[in-house]
């Protein structure tokens, strides 16, 4: 996906080594998607990850502890894009302001958390810390079983 959106902004300047993953969690679930990411943003929606160790609070749209004798809780639909690091400042908005952290949660294809099964990184927002979803051990997962 980075390739393909820095070959796109050629003309703008946009090098491979510059463009970085982005994400926003949307408030959609898989059956409410009816059509690919806005143009402009460009991207791809992922559906289908488990939070293990986590909650998710559909309202505020963040991270959260998880209910007692809930294991995984799905996440709704999750918009990853590339963004250019020039244009980085302009693009990491924080909706609702406030004391807001980003927890860099690990993605896996199976519980089984290994080098081997990891993906690649989604920024999730919190009102805690990052480093208080690490000692839970926060991840999210393709496959629970």
């Amino acid at each position: 996906m980075r390739q393909e959106t820095t070959r796109s902004n050629l003309s703008r300047g946009w090098a491979l080594d510059t463009v970085t993953l982005s994400n926003d969690v949307t408030k959609m679930m898989r059956e409410d998607v009816s059509a690919p990411p806005p143009d402009d943003m460009g991207g791809v929606y992922i559906y289908g990850l488990f939070l293990d160790g986590a909650g998710w609070d559909r309202r505020s749209a963040k991270l959260t502890e998880s209910p007692p004798k809930v294991l995984f809780t799905p996440l709704p639909v999750v918009h990853v894009y590339a963004v250019s690091s020039a244009n980085m400042a302009d693009s990491k908005r924080q909706p609702g302001g406030g004391s807001v952290s980003l927890y860099s949660c690990p993605v896996y294809k199976k519980p089984r958390r290994t080098d081997l099964n990891f993906i690649f990184s989604l920024q999730l927002r919190s009102v805690q810390p990052a480093e208080h979803w690490t000692l839970r051990g926060a991840a999210l997962l393709c496959d629970c079983k």
